[in-house]
Parts: structure tokens; C-alpha cells; sequence
């Protein structure tokens, strides 16, 4: 399977390079020795405009196992990071890299969709204590939104 994984992360990065969102970026994690690992991708989403979270581009990991496209990457902001849909540790509840998996789904749909996520938080599937601030001080949830922004500005 790690033959297929890998044959698939080489399409995706080729993919990637020739069409990408703007302001989004994925790239393959280096190796200590300087190699290219294609099983971590570090990338940045940025927030959409109009919304709290339009100065940030945000951090996310996509970390690929050797079922990779049969099972979903696993996908995290860093640890800590405040939105009712990421656990504590930093991992994001989505249902495209969950329940809604699909080997034909792409790295760009994926941050795509993590993007949305961003501005659009499934009340129905919390991950965080930050679902309580969501659902019931919605200015103190943007106030918290800005405020993580301002760590995430793009450099």
C-alpha cells in the first residue's frame, strides 16, 4: 500500500503546484537528513475575507499513513488552537476527513474545506469547550477569533 500512498502524494503534489487557491500553501515536510517526506505536508489556509478570520493564515499539518487515499490523512492546527471543530491537541473534526471520506478527495479540497470550517463551525459536532462560547456569547467569540488571528498573520 505505501507504493500507492506515495504514487498518489507525488500526483497530488505535481496537482498542487499547477493549481492552488490563492494565498493557500502545502508543501511536503523535509526529512532530517534535508529528503522530501510526502507523508507530512505542512500547509497555511488562510481566513476568508470579510471574516474574523480574514488577517490569519492559519497552520495545518496533514500527516498521510501507507492507506493513504483508502483512509484519510489525519489533519491538525497546532495544539490549542481556539474553533468549536479542533480538539484540544490541535486535530480537526470535519466530516470530508471523517465519516464523508472518499479516496477522490484532494489536498486542495481538503484545505478547502477547512477553510469553510474556519467561519462556518459545525454546532452539531464539537470538539472544544470553544462550542460554548459559539453558541452562547457570539462577541466574545469573535473577540477571541481576532485576538488568535493576530498570532497567525502571514509572514
Amino acid at each position: 500500500m505505501a507504493d500507492v500512498a506515495l504514487a498518489r502524494l507525488a500526483e497530488e503534489r505535481k496537482s498542487w503546484r499547477k493549481d492552488h487557491p490563492p494565498d493557500f500553501f502545502a508543501r511536503p515536510a523535509s526529512n532530517a537528513d534535508g529528503s522530501t517526506n510526502l507523508n507530512r505536508w505542512d500547509c497555511g489556509v488562510p481566513g476568508k475575507k470579510g471574516t474574523a478570520w480574514e488577517n490569519g493564515v492559519y497552520p495545518v499539518t496533514l500527516v498521510f499513513s501507507n492507506d493513504y487515499p483508502a483512509k484519510s490523512p489525519l489533519c491538525s492546527f497546532p495544539a490549542g488552537f481556539f474553533h468549536p471543530n479542533v480538539f484540544s491537541n490541535g486535530d480537526i473534526c470535519l466530516s470530508i476527513i471523517g465519516n464523508d471520506w472518499k479516496p477522490s478527495i484532494t489536498v486542495k479540497q481538503i484545505l478547502i474545506g477547512i477553510q469553510d470550517l474556519l467561519d462556518n463551525p459545525n454546532p452539531l459536532s464539537p470538539a472544544s469547550t470553544a462550542i460554548t462560547v459559539y453558541e452562547k456569547n457570539k462577541k466574545e467569540y469573535e473577540k477571541k477569533i481576532l485576538a488568535q488571528a493576530k498570532s497567525y498573520l502571514p509572514k
